[in-house]
């Protein structure tokens, strides 16, 4: 039985779930706060509730937001790759069912605000739920509406001739119910392999996409991804055989993330992205150290970004430091940086240059983290050196490092920064995380030495701001 049956049951003061008096009273309740509270949890969650009461059995066709999960159709998270066959079918034949139902019994003068479905690539479900969609957009006016459509395998464990059938698969149930898809404002795809048209056509369909998620998609090993649509925000791409993503022409695209590419080169190609502000790159040891990235040559053409994420999974760094003569062109609009899971073998002297390069930046973040399970790298460090020993900074307004431990790596570059960043009002301080599979098995783990009781905090400040110059107080905050 669900919380919420739980608590509307505790709520009216019922003591059993077949209690009729109790059924009499949900009755009493007005519909608008009815929906209101079945609005807050899964719409599967809400029509369990419903059954409680015969006055309820309308409201899950009244719901303004409808949200029906293959991965919780049991009341609580399974991933369908994990079930046994039949029972795969008979969770995917519920989400394809309780779709038909509530959307074909919903009054069509009601807006459905978000119609957010996730179900599994069987072509005779997808059917089902695409006809029933589309006959809803023909009929009633739905604001956002969502396909989150998963395999019968996980990707790590896809053939390449599983990648071509679950490719095959979707060209089917996208042929059948373009209407569907014309419709969808959020699309997230895994475990296929494209031909050479199936992805402009898919773009080209989808004209109210705004939100795209591929995931383990490529058109073949060594192929290029080409994109181009008026209206996508957000796109998002996780691992893959491709080589390269091109984005050709997305004058509204906002965000983009790329995880796990494999290969040497740049990943992403930038053509027409005006808007684009927001950008998050992920990579492990499939870049070659020999041939890192260079910042200045990958945002060429995009001078736009705000937001940077470089996260490095723990392993090799796979940027490289460059003259803020050279970089500060692209990193003109740059706010906030994020650079994640640096491996602890590392120092962390050498992320300055991004600070020289972005006079505007106001937050940067780093996070440390051991989580190679001891796998060390030769290359333990990078060169740089400072273009200015006198280099000062007039923006920079807030430090974090995750992971700080009291040594000199550490210590030394907070000085370093507050000594650059002449307006700085706040560092913070976090203990370092450790991976649970390193910890069970002592592998790359070594007790922190994070600074707990005020005396060691204190001492660390002093240490910290020893020969600094005497300026606006800055608060160094110990988080953990």
């Amino acid at each position: 039985m669900s919380i919420l049956v739980k608590g509307l049951q505790r709520l009216l003061g019922c003591n059993k779930e077949e209690d009729a008096s109790c059924r009499d009273r949900f009755s009493e309740l007005p519909d608008a706060l009815l929906l209101n509270i079945l609005e807050r949890v899964s719409t599967l969650d809400a029509v369990r509730a419903c059954v409680l009461s015969k006055h309820l059995l309308k409201l899950p066709a009244m719901l303004s937001r409808i949200a029906i999960d293959v991965c919780y159709i049991w009341g609580e998270y399974i991933d369908p790759t994990d079930l046994e066959f039949d029972d795969m079918l008979q969770a995917n034949r519920a989400v394809a069912d309780l779709t038909d139902k509530i959307l074909g019994t919903r009054p069509p003068q009601l807006t459905i605000h978000d119609l957010n479905l996730t179900f599994v690539l069987r072509l005779d479900n997808c059917l089902s739920i695409g006809r029933s969609v589309a006959h809803t957009m023909a009929t009633r006016k739905l604001d956002s509406v969502q396909f989150k459509i998963l395999t019968e395998k996980d990707g790590f464990d896809c053939t390449p001739a599983d990648l071509l059938g679950f490719g095959k698969q979707l060209n089917a149930f996208f042929a059948d119910c373009q209407d569907a898809f014309a419709g969808l404002t959020i699309l997230d795809l895994q475990n296929l392999r494209f031909g050479e048209s199936d992805l402009p056509n898919i773009l080209g369909t989808c004209k109210r996409l705004e939100y795209l998620s591929l995931n383990f998609c490529d058109a073949g090993i060594g192929s290029t991804l080409k994109f181009e649509h008026d209206r996508l925000v957000e796109l998002k791409i996780e691992y893959g055989e491709y080589e390269t993503v091109e984005l050709c022409r997305l004058p509204k695209l906002q965000r983009m993330t790329c995880d796990f590419w494999d290969h040497d080169r740049n990943p992403l190609v930038f053509g027409f992205v005006p808007q684009l502000s927001k950008l998050s790159l992920f990579n492990a040891v499939f870049i070659s150290s020999t041939t890192p990235l260079r910042l200045s040559q990958l945002l060429a053409n995009v001078p736009t970004i705000r937001d940077l994420l470089l996260d490095f999974e723990s392993q090799e760094i796979w940027v490289r430091p460059e003259s803020p003569i050279v970089l500060s062109p692209v990193l003109s609009k740059l706010r906030i940086v994020n650079l994640h899971n640096l491996h602890e073998g590392f120092g962390i002297s050498w992320t300055m240059f991004i600070l020289e390069a972005a006079p505007y930046l106001e937050e940067l973040c780093i996070t440390v983290w051991d989580h190679s399970h001891g796998k060390l790298y030769e290359k333990t460090d990078v060169k740089w050196e400072p273009c200015d020993s006198d280099f000062k900074h007039a923006n920079l307004g807030k430090l974090t490092i995750f992971g700080f431990q009291p040594d000199n790596n550490f210590m030394g570059y907070v000085t370093r920064v507050m000594k650059a960043a002449v307006r700085i009002k706040e560092v913070s301080l976090h203990d370092r995380k450790a991976c649970e599979r390193c910890v069970v098995h002592c592998v790359g783990f070594s007790t922190s030495r994070y600074p707990r009781t005020s005396e060691e905090k204190d001492s660390c400040i002093e240490k910290i701001t020893e020969g600094l110059v005497a300026g606006p107080p800055v608060m160094i905050h110990f988080r953990s």
